[in-house]
């Protein structure tokens, strides 16, 4: 299977297309291309894991960490928002995730940064860490419930980057009803959120507030350590990375319960 890596930009996205998404009425997608356009000046890149037999297959999401989506202060290292390999079950395993890490490394190198961080948990929409451990990442900080700031350092005397923290007073300030954080930087939020608003009033009678994101101040401040996505109900964190309309129905009839 031969591959290669393509810098996508405003040129060629819609041939590359974007988190997984090339049709334009896909829910999301004409939003996270805006969303990119106004990242630009910011310096957001996304590279693309192509293959002339299958299509695009992976990607990676970077930028300079003072303007990353995550609650962390990462000023002087590039930073990584998401990244992911194989639709096709045939892509996963070759090393391909390591040859996109790759090209952030290179990045940052060359911009002469500290090094690289990223956000990593266990589950969907998040990478796992095992990927950046074996490429010479090291745990510097944790955050509520299970997430984890990596960091691959080439300047070691320099800070090393951490979570924001103040997670309960950032909740504090979402203490009634149903509050639903977003932002453009994930495409699957515009279907998920507006699934899950529809399914609140109908099946509860909870009118949900949807906070959308508009810069990376506010993501830096956001109660959850996605930054991108968080479901607060009655000062609660109940979902801490995108979910479906399922997923909101399982956790609600244990949240009404309790």
């Amino acid at each position: 299977m031969a591959v290669e890596i393509v810098d996508t930009n405003a040129n060629n996205i819609l041939e590359y297309g974007v988190c997984g998404y090339k049709d334009i009425k896909k829910p999301g997608y004409l939003e996270k291309i805006e969303w990119l356009g106004e990242r630009s000046p910011e310096g957001i890149k996304i590279k693309t894991l192509y293959s002339d037999e299958d299509g695009t297959q992976g990607m990676i999401e970077y930028m300079p960490g003072e303007y990353c989506w995550r609650p962390v202060e990462a000023s002087g290292y590039m930073f990584i928002h998401c990244i992911f390999v194989g639709f096709k079950r045939a892509y996963k395993g070759k090393g391909y995730g390591s040859l996109l890490l790759d090209e952030c490394l290179k990045d940052a190198r060359k911009g002469n940064m500290h090094g690289v961080a990223v956000v990593t948990r266990k589950g969907p929409f998040m990478a796992g860490k095992e990927l950046f451990l074996k490429n010479g990442f090291g745990v510097v900080d944790n955050a509520p419930p299970d997430f984890e700031l990596l960091v691959k350092k080439f300047n070691k005397n320099a800070p090393a980057p951490k979570f924001k923290g103040n997670w309960e007073e950032r909740l504090s300030q979402y203490g009634g009803g149903l509050t639903i954080i977003r932002a453009d930087q994930c495409p699957y939020t515009v279907k998920n959120v507006k699934e899950i608003s529809e399914a609140a009033e109908m099946t509860y009678g909870i009118k949900t507030d949807v906070i959308s994101l508009r810069n990376c101040e506010e993501a830096q401040n956001s109660p959850c350590a996605f930054g991108t996505f968080c479901m607060v109900h009655r000062g609660k964190a109940i979902a801490h990375h995108p979910i479906s309309k399922t997923r909101f129905a399982n956790i609600m009839s244990k949240e009404l319960k309790g």
